[in-house]
């Protein structure tokens, strides 16, 4: 089954939840579920759906939650979003994981409901593409890199062989990178989404000795490659990652990614105290150690409900996107805050894997490397 819904105060199945009516709040979540990738977006829907049951009535409205997989595929993402919008009727949707299906569910769902995104977030949609109904909740694409190309930068780091999967956020992520790091690319490879086999790239990695990696490479393909990259004897050679090494990952990766190095805005070692609410709630709910990815899902349910407390409705467009704007919410990233391009402007971190003392895995924050960081598109928008 990859459809279900929900009602948020009691998470009735499809068969109990009340009958709409014209005040009723509908929201969907449009993730991955399924596939190898599905971890990524069962984070993100696990968060948003903490924050409903939290609440109880989102908005303080009768609320119904319709959770759609994706399963990856815009195609088929693209016709799920369409679902959603033209016969549930939902007001909001939350999704979804990867930016390729951004691209096809943007359209749809910004006619007449709002997309808020906890994880996706590509330049075109933070630039020349930004929408009054799109808020990337989450970051803009080439951000996670460019901490490490600091990073780098600040370590005297000279050369870095850099690679990325050949879709839209592989192409932000090198980008991003490039555009900060001051030393020489030895090599930039693109591999294709979903490779799990890096024989070829790790021989070359070996063959160079560069001074250090950068991978973005999420899901199951990261977890693949930090396993073959300290099966292949590399680790003298720093690997620095974005949305490789995390609390998706971790549980796989185990020994092979403690004190490997990546760039965040979250981690679950964040003192802020909405934060560590969150994750203490998320780990006695779920048993596991939540990603960003769920903190992105969190978040965007938290923003939803500030926005429809203030309006007081569901029908006023212009003043939910206003209060949307306003963005008046206890995030578990602490201070937050919307550019015109509806991207936010937060902090970002270096961050660490290491292994708790309970035997799980997580990132820990080493320092921040960026405060009140917007992204570099903003200026592109023309809201």
């Amino acid at each position: 089954m990859n459809r279900t819904k929900l009602t948020a105060a009691l998470m009735l199945s499809a068969a109990m939840a009340p009958a709409a009516h014209a005040e009723t709040l509908k929201i969907g979540i449009l993730t991955t579920t399924s596939g190898p990738p599905a971890v990524l977006g069962e984070h993100a829907r696990d968060g948003a759906l903490l924050a409903a049951e939290q609440l109880g009535m989102v908005g303080g409205m009768e609320t119904e939650i319709f959770v759609v997989d994706a399963e990856g595929k815009p195609d088929v993402a693209a016709q799920k979003a369409r679902e959603l919008v033209e016969r549930d009727g939902v007001q909001f949707v939350i999704g979804p994981i990867f930016s390729n299906v951004m691209g096809a569910i943007a359209g749809p769902i910004t006619e007449s409901a709002f997309l808020l995104s906890p994880n996706a977030g590509p330049s075109v949609y933070a630039g020349e593409n930004c929408h009054p109904n799109l808020f990337g909740v989450a970051y803009q694409n080439d951000q996670m890199p460019t901490v490490l190309a600091k990073h780098m930068n600040d370590t005297g780091i000279g050369d870095a062989f850099i690679l990325a999967p050949n879709y839209q956020a592989g192409q932000d992520s090198l980008n991003g990178f490039k555009s900060v790091f001051e030393g020489t690319v030895t090599s930039e490879l693109y591999v294709p989404l979903g490779q799990l086999d890096y024989s070829a790239e790790l021989a070359q990695i070996a063959a160079l000795q560069p001074s250090a990696v950068y991978a973005f490479l999420p899901g199951g393909m990261g977890v693949n490659f930090v396993k073959q990259y300290d099966q292949a004897g590399l680790k003298s050679i720093p690997l620095m990652t974005a949305f490789t090494v995390d609390e998706t990952t971790l549980p796989a990766e185990q020994d092979a990614a403690v004190g490997m190095l990546s760039g965040t805005n979250w981690s679950p070692s964040l003192d802020v105290p909405a934060s560590l609410a969150f994750v203490e709630a998320f780990e006695a709910k779920y048993d596991y150690v939540p990603a960003l990815y769920a903190a992105g899902g969190y978040d965007s349910m938290m923003l939803i409900d500030s926005a429809v407390k203030a309006v007081g409705n569901v029908t006023d467009m212009d003043a939910l996107r206003a209060a949307l704007e306003a963005a008046d919410f206890s995030s578990v990233r602490g201070d937050f805050s919307f550019s015109s391009n509806h991207f936010p402007v937060q902090n970002f971190y270096l961050a660490e894997a290491v292994k708790r003392e309970d035997g799980k895995y997580q990132t820990q924050i080493v320092e921040t490397v960026y405060e009140a960081y917007a992204d570099a598109y903003v200026d592109q928008c023309k809201m």
